[in-house]
């Protein structure tokens, strides 16, 4: 075990961030934590690492523990070189190595000295011990695996972007070996290869590891277990993102049948009790009935919390398809810059947009991604021969990743009206409320928008085009998890053309039939999604698609009355006190159950509660068949 949380409850001020947060990272374990921005998983981090003291609960750490956390640009000393960073990880090591070259140079001056040669055979082990031949080899591992070797290793730290100083604390940081790795947005500023490279190395990583990410695909290859963080509560989920998101929908599914069933339990129980009480034969039975009322009302089912309601992204509302053949891009050459700066990107590019291809365009910074866009949409220069035909009917719409083109003194509702012009109002300000811009917000000046709003905003502009062509450069930059959950379900639903430039491999994997990768100044096109293109890329077939099968429809039970014949009346006396009986034992276990679901221990663990909800259903099923007979028996 490496760090245990029991109760843990954190405020500042008046504001509640969290409250009996309990969860244990063990020792091999790989958890991705995710929630919304301001959700307070920055404060549980830093618990978890000390620098903040709960208000209440318990933090356990195991006596083992040693924790590495990546900051953005943390831990790295201003005026080294990268090489001298990487070796401060062993200082101590290097400190051996030196003192096992000085002993070996005084034994050589005395070679009969037994205390030296005790002493360097003591240096030796503890120089083994930590591995110390293979120092230099690590290092040079992890700094080429994260894309430093094209710098040089004699670089200075302050010649380096802020991006590529956070991708040197990941790399000091995996020298460094923790028991637990906590890395926050990891992602950021790696292209697929850094990428592929980093999921690689940690999926192999000796000790635990604790990932805050929006990266999807990162969290599905590379997490096992996933910690949501929402209104002020922790629920932990087994397996990856996309399976947590599968188990987070089931939850909250069977959650409202759980709440709506009790609601209806309550009105039905009610209602025979208004019916039966002030009758003779059946009092008892009523009185049982609104005890069991009671019992519900003061343990209610908890209905599920609305998630934080996503935008409401649309499509699909063109007004005409264009022809089959919407694009023919021939002999075109993508370069930038001029004179003796004129750098070609890519040359004898060839490319055809059939009507309803999703196409994905991918490729390392700078190798003409967005540029190659803005040629197609005649935004660029190109070269004079090159030809590139438009069908009929297409009416297209631009995703810039940027937001250079947006007037930042303009409000939010004067940059929609100034796209539309002869829009009203109301119309306007309906899709702002619905990508998230609401009441004030559409007052905003452009400039005063976080990232993410920006997103949003272009995204309204788009949706109020009814285009039947999208060009999207880099759509899921600055969106949280649920806002890109959303989009990708419009992508998905799209009947439309799609052509998008995307480092976001979850989308890749899911919305495109055509993979098309810019690399070494030429196009290279593959069919399918990103699984399929990385298959292809190293010389491996694609795999044909899955076929999924539906899921066998539960058995059905039901309840046969048994009749008496013979011996009436004795018997249905025995029978009405062992139904009797059996009432009051399900009343009980049903009690319990509820107890249950309603403890810390269930809200903490997802599949303790499931398996919870399913025992209490199964015994009010019961109970209510057995109040059924147990009537059917007084009545008699």
């Amino acid at each position: 075990m490496q760090i245990s949380l029991e109760n843990v409850t954190k405020s500042f001020g008046s504001d509640l961030i969290f409250s009996g947060v309990t969860a244990r990272v063990e020792d091999q374990d790989r958890i991705g934590l995710v929630g919304i921005n301001g959700a307070g998983k920055t404060t549980l981090l830093n618990i978890i690492t000390g620098a903040l003291e709960p208000d209440g609960g318990t933090v356990t750490r195991g006596s083992s523990l040693s924790i590495g956390y990546q900051r953005q640009n943390a831990g790295l000393q201003k005026g080294n070189t990268i090489l001298m960073e990487m070796r401060s990880v062993f200082a101590d090591v290097y400190a051996l190595e030196e003192e096992l070259q000085k002993t070996a140079e005084k034994m050589s001056e005395n070679p009969k000295d037994s205390a030296l040669t005790d002493r360097y055979r003591e240096l030796e082990d503890q120089f083994l011990a930590r591995d110390g031949y293979q120092t230099q080899v690590k290092i040079n591992t992890v700094l080429t695996g994260m894309g430093f070797a094209e710098h040089g290793f004699e670089k200075s730290i302050d010649k380096l972007s802020g991006g590529e100083q956070t991708r040197l604390a990941i790399a000091k940081l995996l020298l460094e070996q923790p028991s637990l790795l906590i890395l926050d947005e990891p992602t950021n500023h790696l292209d697929f290869k850094t990428l592929g490279w980093l999921e690689e190395y940690l999926s192999s990583y000796k000790g635990a590891l604790l990932v805050v990410s929006h990266d999807r695909y990162f969290l599905d290859r590379l997490c096992g277990k996933i910690w949501e963080m929402e209104y002020g509560e922790l629920t932990v989920f087994p397996g990856n993102y996309t399976r947590y998101t599968q188990l987070r929908d089931e939850r909250n599914a069977r959650q409202q049948k759980l709440y709506e069933a009790q609601q209806a339990e309550i009105a039905r129980l009610q209602d025979y009790v208004d019916k039966n009480l002030v009758r003779a034969s059946t009092t008892k039975m009523a009185q049982s009935r609104r005890r069991m009322i009671e019992r519900l009302e003061a343990e209610p089912a908890e209905k599920p919390k609305a998630r934080m309601k996503p935008p409401i992204i649309h499509l699909n509302e063109y007004a005409a398809e264009p022809v089959k053949d919407v694009l023919a891009v021939e002999d075109l050459t993508v370069a930038v810059g001029e004179g003796e700066r004129r750098r070609v990107l890519l040359s004898g590019v060839e490319l055809a947009v059939e009507r309803g291809d999703k196409i994905a365009v991918i490729g390392g910074n700078g190798t003409g991604k967005s540029t190659l866009l803005k040629c197609l949409l005649g935004n660029h220069p190109a070269n004079p021969e090159a030809r590139v035909t438009w069908g009929r009917g297409v009416r297209s719409s631009y995703y810039d990743q940027g937001s250079d083109h947006l007037d930042g003194n303009l409000t939010v509702l004067d940059t929609l009206w100034e796209a539309y012009p002869r829009s009203y109002e109301t119309p306007l300000r309906n899709m702002l409320g619905a990508v998230g811009l609401k009441g004030e917000d559409v007052f905003k000046r452009v400039s005063q928008l976080s990232g993410g709003e920006k997103a949003r905003l272009k995204l309204a502009v788009i949706c109020l085009a009814k285009s039947n062509l999208l060009i999207l450069d880099e759509p899921t930059n600055h969106l949280d998890l649920g806002t890109k959950e959303v989009l990708e379900k419009a992508l998905l639903e799209f009947t439309g053309t799609l052509i998008m430039v995307s480092h976001d491999r979850y989308l890749l994997d899911r919305i495109p039939n055509r993979i098309i990768e810019l690399a070494d100044g030429a196009l290279h096109q593959y069919k399918g999604r990103y699984t399929d293109y990385l298959r292809m890329a190293s010389g491996k077939p694609a795999l044909p698609p899955k076929q999924e099968q539906a899921p066998a429809p539960p058995a059905q039970t039901g309840y046969a009355k048994g009749k008496e014949q013979r011996r009436a009346e004795a018997r249905r006396r025995k029978d009405c006190a062992e139904a009797e009986r059996l009432v009051t034992q399900l009343e009980r276990e049903v009690w319990q159950l509820e107890q249950q679901i309603a403890s810390p221990e269930a809200a903490a663990d997802y599949l303790l509660l499931q398996d919870l909800c399913a025992q209490a259903e199964q015994k009010r099923d019961a109970l209510s068949k057995a109040e059924d007979r147990w009537l059917e028996l007084s009545e008699q």
